[in-house]
């Protein structure tokens, strides 16, 4: 009797316990923990180079007749950052840049545009990981290089100039520090456009025809009415070389010569041939 009793009340216990479990709602799943977390398969990576172009790497003639090739152009770029904007950015506008998407490489690099043959590609600045998109604005800046043959100038042209069988090895220090936010990318082939788990890539574009003109363009072309040319460093030359930085410039040129030197820099800046906007020397 006493077996019955106890296996009785065990019975009773256990349907007891069942019941209240059975009462309780489920406990409800964390909906942050349940979503998938992102990873490096969602992105691609963007890849971003400096271009000199052929004036840099085969050489040019100048407005004034000067036959210039270049044995290095080295160019500090920092804090460069690409952008999906909308609406697109315009560069010659007053519109304000506004980004939904950003990405920037993590730290200065000094390069030299005039690296490798006549055919060489593009200079690798860096690479990022980045959400895949339509990357239509390049932003970067130009700091004095704070190492390496370059140290002290954010801009360093070495070559030689050649008119009338006379040669004529040039190094022009440019200690000036600039900044371009430049629109999207105009060339023969589109630039930016990045798919997950793909590559694309985006390029920061000088043009030193600004500086020294193109004798292939007529004299009249606003090209050349703005630029500098060679002859007017030529006349700088001490011991058949010219070696001048930025304060020599100012002592030793025209004052129409040195303001006209100074008002080319912030055209340097392009991504292909579309425009940039220079940022540093218009605060200053």
């Amino acid at each position: 009797m006493r077996m019955r009793l106890l296996s009785l009340v065990g019975f009773m216990v256990v349907v007891a316990v069942q019941a209240c479990s059975g009462s309780q709602p489920p406990t409800a799943q964390d909906p942050t923990a349940a979503a998938p977390a992102k990873t490096t398969s969602d992105q691609g990576t963007l890849v971003i180079r400096a271009n000199g172009e052929d004036f840099v790497r085969q050489g040019f003639t100048s407005k004034d007749g000067w036959e210039i090739t270049f044995d290095h152009v080295y160019v500090t770029l920092a804090d460069v950052t690409a952008y999906q904007t909308e609406p697109p950015y315009d560069a010659q506008t007053d519109t304000e840049l506004k980004a939904k998407q950003q990405v920037s490489l993590d730290r200065p690099q000094t390069v030299d545009l005039a690296a490798g043959d006549a055919s060489a590609e593009p200079v690798l600045v860096g690479e990022v990981k980045a959400p895949p998109g339509r990357y239509n604005a390049l932003s970067w800046k130009m700091p004095k290089a704070t190492e390496g043959v370059a140290n002290g100038y954010a801009l360093m042209l070495v070559g030689t100039a050649t008119r009338s069988g006379q040669s004529i090895p040039f190094m022009l220090k440019i200690d000036k520090e600039m900044g371009y936010q430049c629109g999207e990318f105009v060339g023969e082939q589109r630039k930016g456009t990045l798919k997950a788990g793909e590559t694309a890539d985006l390029e920061a574009t000088f043009h030193f025809d600004h500086l020294f003109g193109d004798a292939k363009a007529p004299p009249t072309d606003e090209l050349n009415k703005q630029a500098l040319g060679f002859e007017p460093l030529a006349k700088l030359a001490k011991d058949g070389k010219v070696d001048v930085d930025m304060a020599m410039l100012k002592q030793s040129l025209s004052t129409e010569d040195f303001r006209k030197f100074q008002a080319i820099l912030p055209s340097l800046g392009h991504v292909g041939e579309g425009h940039c906007k220079e940022t540093t020397l218009a605060k200053s």
